[in-house]
């Protein structure tokens, strides 16, 4: 016989197991798009505690989409590899380009994230950042759906050692700092650069490059990267995302081990 109450129960317990085995972690990753999902997997394989927050129901960010909902995405051959390691399929387009199934992308992606060792919670939303003798050291979390309605509900608190936003295009976690802290960030002119409009070429390679800490304690990756340093945008091809998520994760273990 099933019993309602002990599904109830179990859902609970395990739910609050998971969360306050995690209060305490080594890196808080923003954002569960494929930068931030690349990123948890290659800092959990590396031995780090990790955790993903994602404010929405589903995860993998622009990449479930693909192109204008035609949900196959292109990835060029330098980030084959990273792929090809998460037993991705992948098929060739002309010279150096391959297509990749969005929906086994993410899905890929994630299970290889989860099984590394890295925990993610969905539905719930970066409110503010916990800064501590000019260094970010833990973020503030609250429910996506209490953020929607508008309701006065104090959050909770999850120290971390560094915190990366994969955020995307609105670099939710950067401008909490920008606006709360007032403080210098690691860019040109000390603030948010914003997001430049379509150039994929440039953007792939700026991607890479602008992935890495922008204040103590706080990296970026993935378009938020671009978007903080004032790069352009790239639409969907991603392989510039899978590089960036894998060079921040190499930043971090390098600082933290």
């Amino acid at each position: 016989m099933i019993d309602e109450r002990v599904i109830t129960k179990a859902i609970i317990e395990r739910y609050a197991e998971k969360l306050v085995t995690n209060l305490e972690i080594d890196v808080a990753v923003c954002g569960a798009g494929p930068s931030g999902l690349i990123a948890a997997y290659y800092l959990a394989k590396g031995g780090l505690k990790v955790v993903v927050f994602e404010r929405k129901l589903s995860i993998g960010g622009g990449m479930w989409g693909g192109g204008m909902m035609f949900n196959e995405i292109v990835v060029q051959k330098e980030s084959k590899a990273i792929l090809d390691e998460l037993n991705i399929t992948t098929r060739p387009y002309e010279s150096d380009y391959y297509t990749v199934d969005s929906v086994e992308a993410v899905t890929g992606i994630c299970f290889n994230a989860v099984k590394a060792g890295a925990k993610i919670f969905n539905l719930i939303s970066i409110e503010d950042l916990v800064v501590r003798k000019e260094r970010v050291v833990g973020v503030v979390i609250n429910w996506t759906a209490v953020e929607m309605a508008g309701l006065h509900v104090d959050p909770l608190t999850i120290m971390a050692k560094c915190v990366v936003d994969a955020t995307g295009h609105p670099i939710e976690v950067v401008k909490v700092l920008e606006k709360k802290m007032d403080v210098r960030l690691n860019t040109p002119s000390g603030k948010v650069e914003g997001e430049k409009s379509m150039w994929a070429d440039v953007a792939e390679t700026k991607t890479l490059e602008n992935t890495k800490e922008v204040f103590p304690g706080l990296f970026v990756a993935g378009m938020s990267a671009n978007a903080t340093f004032g790069s352009y945008r790239m639409g969907p091809i991603f392989g510039g995302m899978l590089l960036s998520g894998k060079k921040v994760a190499e930043l971090i273990i390098e600082r933290l081990k």
